[in-house]
């Protein structure tokens, strides 16, 4: 038992001061950021080395390629003028939605065995509601369904949504005629009336910031003067007399009705006429020459 002791004690020696021990090691103590818009934003990024007392720092950006933010001492791109750096953690001044997205923080030591560690950073940027885009028909007929949209593209999370008629909430249940869905922000109504006529606007709302609304638009039913099952049976009675119309048209034509009137017509017109009578002569001229001649 001692022997064994004996021996492994050198080992342990030995993997103790080994070059693979000498290596860099880089972390976060926030590996997730989240900031509202135009405020700041500090990523943090801590590393340890061995021996390097002055490592190489670089960060980076991850989207469709990769874009350096800090390099070679100094920062590059848009980052340029608004962002600062403390040993390896780094601040970005008034981000916006476009700093969004995943950092890589990247700290190389040459004098270390193991030169390069890294550790990542995600940074996701709050972005209040905006005014949302409404589409509301100025126009509809009674009776017939239509769909109201309401869309803010821009609200970091995503915002939800809520219309009002009349400066008046609507609440969706079983009992209305007409249906929301708050996260698409769509309102749907259905076999509209006089009653759903008034002013739509829709509201966006998230977390972050306070809601926003569109500006109110005119919505207007029009009611037909005749119902719709008389509109739609006089339209099947008037292709019913098209259509018997056609057919005794057909049939006329099958039995020949249509063709002797046409050639009793076309008889008439063309018939031709009597060749006029020859000139009277008058004999007692004639025979007087007759006798002159003799």
């Amino acid at each position: 038992m001692n022997t064994v002791k004996i021996l492994a004690l050198p080992l342990l020696v030995a993997v103790m001061q080994s070059p693979a021990c000498l290596s860099v090691t880089v972390s976060s103590s926030k590996p997730k950021v989240e900031v509202h818009e135009h405020t700041d934003a500090v990523l943090a990024c801590e590393f340890k080395t061995e021996k390097d007392q002055n490592p190489r720092i670089e960060w980076k950006k991850k989207g469709k390629g990769v874009t350096f933010v800090y390099f070679d001492r100094k920062f590059s791109g848009s980052y340029a003028g608004r962002a600062k750096i403390e040993g390896a953690t780094l601040t970005i001044h008034s981000v916006t939605q476009k700093d969004s997205g995943e950092y890589r923080c990247e700290v190389t030591a040459s004098e270390d065995h193991v030169n390069l560690g890294e550790t990542s950073v995600s940074l996701n940027v709050l972005v209040p509601p905006h005014v949302p885009s409404c589409e509301v028909p100025s126009s509809a007929f009674a009776g017939s369904d239509l769909e109201l949209l309401c869309k803010d593209k821009l609200s970091v999370p995503p915002a939800t949504y809520r219309w009002y008629k009349d400066n008046k909430a609507l609440i969706s249940s079983t009992d209305t005629s007409y249906s929301m869905d708050t996260h698409k922000g769509t309102l749907k109504l259905k076999s509209v009336s006089k009653a759903d006529s008034g002013m739509y606007r829709c509201e966006s709302s998230n977390s972050v910031g306070a809601p926003k609304s569109c500006v109110a638009q005119q919505l207007k039913v029009i009611e037909y003067q005749l119902s719709l099952k008389t509109l739609i049976a006089g339209g099947v009675g008037l292709f019913l007399l098209i259509f018997m119309c056609c057919l005794g048209l057909c049939l006329c034509r099958r039995r020949g009705c249509c063709k002797n009137e046409k050639k009793a017509k076309s008889t008439k017109a063309y018939s031709p006429s009597p060749p006029p009578p020859p000139p009277t002569r008058n004999l007692k001229n004639y025979k007087q020459t007759q006798s002159f001649m003799i």
